[in-house]
């Protein structure tokens, strides 16, 4: 994989002062990240933190109120096409085409992006990868979440892309298929790419990620290595306590 990222000095994302507002509520408060290309990037937050928010900006799909995105370089506002062509994006609350089957999702996909030939061994790799080749007659519409999941995966690897961000990217898959994933996504870390990833499962965080960025209403809490981080605990604990979550109060009609 020629990686356009690969120079130090280049970001794979960088975000400054990014802000989302919806209304009087503030989802994402100037958010600043600087990931370096080449790596497991884990972002990591409760439920609400503005994570999946950032991430919709991070890759184009929402444009924030305010503050700057750059994709390997290129300026999400100013140079688009250049900083989309970089990205590979699996997000929740995407729209697929209902009425195909995954292989003809993959080959509109590659007619759309003007792929050449090689999208067609890339297809059959990750239709076989993640087991979607056993059903190949399913239409999109019939897919449980996590086929969906799948889909949407190999939709964001197709073309081969220098990023891939990823929204919860193993919630609902069952453990075959996510140690299938965790091995196509470390396989293309090492080729160059970089995974910008947020989760809930701590344990592959602190796996598979070299840094990881905790956010919290919107903002960035702490981000370093994930050894620094955790701080001599693990991810989770750490998390927990970065958290500050109390016990939960006696429910005396569970007695």
């Amino acid at each position: 994989m020629q990686n356009p990222c690969a120079h130090p000095c280049v970001p794979a994302i960088e975000v400054a002062d990014l802000t989302q507002r919806f209304g009087a509520r503030l989802a994402v408060d100037r958010l600043s990240l600087s990931i370096p290309p080449g790596m497991f990037y884990g972002i990591v937050g409760p439920n609400g933190a503005g994570k999946t928010t950032a991430l919709t900006a991070m890759c184009g799909l929402r444009r924030p109120t305010a503050g700057s995105v750059r994709v390997a370089g290129h300026d999400l506002r100013t140079a688009r096409e250049a900083a989309l062509a970089q990205l590979g994006v699996m997000m929740d609350g995407l729209s697929l085409p209902e009425r195909l089957t995954a292989g003809e999702v993959l080959r509109y996909s590659a007619g759309l992006r003007g792929l050449d030939g090689g999208w067609r061994s890339r297809a059959g790799d990750l239709l076989e990868i993640l087991g979607l080749d056993a059903v190949p007659r399913t239409l999109i519409v019939e897919y449980s979440t996590g086929m969906r999941k799948k889909i949407s995966l190999a939709l964001a690897l197709l073309h081969r892309p220098q990023v891939l961000v990823l929204d919860e990217p193993f919630e609902a898959i069952d453990p075959v298929s996510a140690r299938s994933i965790e091995q196509v996504l470390t396989q293309y870390v090492d080729a160059g790419g970089t995974v910008v990833m947020s989760s809930h499962i701590m344990e592959f965080v602190e796996r598979h990620c070299r840094r990881v960025a905790v956010v919290m209403d919107g903002r960035v809490l702490l981000e370093g290595p994930v050894e620094q981080v955790a701080a001599g605990s693990t991810l989770n604990e750490r998390f927990v306590e970065l958290m500050g979550a109390d016990p939960v109060r006696p429910l005396g009609w569970l007695a």
